[in-house]
């Protein structure tokens, strides 16, 4: 369903958030003026993190009552701030409430192992709606961008935009990308897309500039623009989904190195004897810390899981659960610590599933950090979870976009 939260884990979370902030309303809040500007914020907020919702979603995102929602979505409406439209939601008429946009819209598609994940933005960054396919384990790369094509158009006439409106399109992909011929920059990482041209067909349909970029290196971008990490341009931001990767910000300007393996520390060995590694290589992080060795260390006590059942489970109080993400995050805290020596971020901010489960994951990996980082350092790294755990490689990929975009414009404008 197009314009929904990306999860439930992300709207558990949500609702906890604000259940927190109402039993401080009281101190915090002094006047029903200041109340009510409050819940406009938290209102914008959710649209904002979120793209367009029906004021139900809205209501059942934030805890607030139906009735303030649909009051707030209103005199947003009068002031130019929100723009809404009827819709039909499980048979029955809706109204869609989206942030008002300026002209020109970017286009974000991040394309993971198993599904894929689309965010329209506009250039103010805010995110007007969002979109997630499930894709079969070995999907093609015809038949997956095909079926992204169809997704955005589909999802533009929702929207009552036109393609025309696009002015550019990021493709956040979980292998290394080589920056300068914008391809897989390591075969065998991500089977069947290795040497292809994966900008061609939205080239074609759109005529617009694409990008193709590593998804924890487009994280970065959106947790810098407008996330965990907007108070500073030196930062890392650790993707925790699709294996482990690192996007790595220095003086506001992402570091790819020359083949775009900069960041890439899931494939850091860390047990020489270990499995082999879809890179080549034996006893990677990601060979320990990827999807499947985790959950099978909880096949006998548990049975079938995947990395959504491990998380929600941990959130809910499991033992087994929390002890191995708490144990995950050790193993990637550890690794991440040398990448910290190196780079001196100010802030590491960790994204992606296990992001998903909180300070379960962000204690032992701050501990990790703090243990093998130098004890009596005078401003001690900082670890905060995205705010964009799951959406934040296509959110990056659309705002990247249309940033590359306006380069492109400037200097066609000086003749470059």
């Amino acid at each position: 369903m197009v314009n929904t939260i990306a999860g439930n884990l992300t709207a558990r979370r949500s609702q906890c958030v604000h259940r927190v902030m109402l039993r401080g309303m009281g101190k915090l809040f002094g006047s029903q003026t200041a109340l009510r500007q409050a819940n406009r914020g938290m209102l914008l907020e959710c649209i904002h993190r979120s793209g367009a919702m029906t004021q139900i979603e809205i209501a059942e995102s934030t805890g607030l009552s139906p009735a303030t929602v649909s009051t707030l979505v209103r005199q947003l409406v009068d002031e130019g701030k929100l723009v809404t439209q009827n819709t039909i939601r499980n048979g029955r008429r809706a109204t869609l409430a989206a942030l008002a946009r300026r002209e020109g819209l970017g286009v974000g598609i991040s394309i993971a192992r198993r599904e894929l994940r689309l965010q329209i933005v506009d250039y103010d960054n805010a995110v007007l709606a969002e979109h997630v396919l499930p894709l079969a384990r070995n999907h093609k790369t015809d038949t997956t961008m095909e079926r992204a094509l169809v997704l955005v158009n589909e999802t533009l006439s929702t929207m009552g935009a036109s393609a025309d409106e696009v002015k550019g399109v990021g493709l956040a992909v979980c292998a290394p990308v080589d920056h300068r011929t914008q391809t897989i920059a390591v075969p065998g990482i991500l089977p069947g897309w290795d040497g292809v041209d994966i900008r061609h067909p939205f080239e074609t349909a759109f005529h617009v500039p694409v990008i193709v970029d590593n998804d924890s290196n487009l994280a970065a971008v959106c947790e810098g623009a407008i996330g965990a990490a907007q108070e500073t341009s030196d930062f890392l931001c650790i993707g925790t989904s699709d294996g482990v990767g690192a996007g790595i910000m220095v003086g506001g300007h992402l570091l790819r190195g020359v083949t775009g393996l900069a960041g890439e520390i899931g494939h850091v060995q860390v047990d020489p004897l270990g499995s082999i590694c879809s890179c080549g290589n034996r006893g990677c992080l990601n060979t320990v810390v990827d999807e499947q060795r985790l959950v099978s260390l909880l096949s006998v006590t548990h049975g079938d899981m995947n990395l959504d059942d491990l998380v929600s489970s941990a959130c809910d109080g499991d033992p087994g659960c929390r002890r191995v993400i708490a144990d995950a995050a050790v193993r990637i805290g550890t690794v991440a610590a040398d990448l910290c020596i190196a780079i001196d971020p100010e802030i590491v901010v960790v994204s992606g599933a296990l992001s998903m489960s909180g300070e379960i994951f962000t204690e032992p990996f701050q501990q990790a950090l703090q243990r093998l980082l130098f004890p009596n350092a005078l401003t001690p790294i900082q670890v905060f979870a995205a705010r964009y755990p799951m959406t934040g490689p296509a959110v990056g990929a659309a705002i990247a976009a249309l940033e590359y975009a306006d380069t492109r414009h400037k200097d066609a404008g000086r003749g470059r």
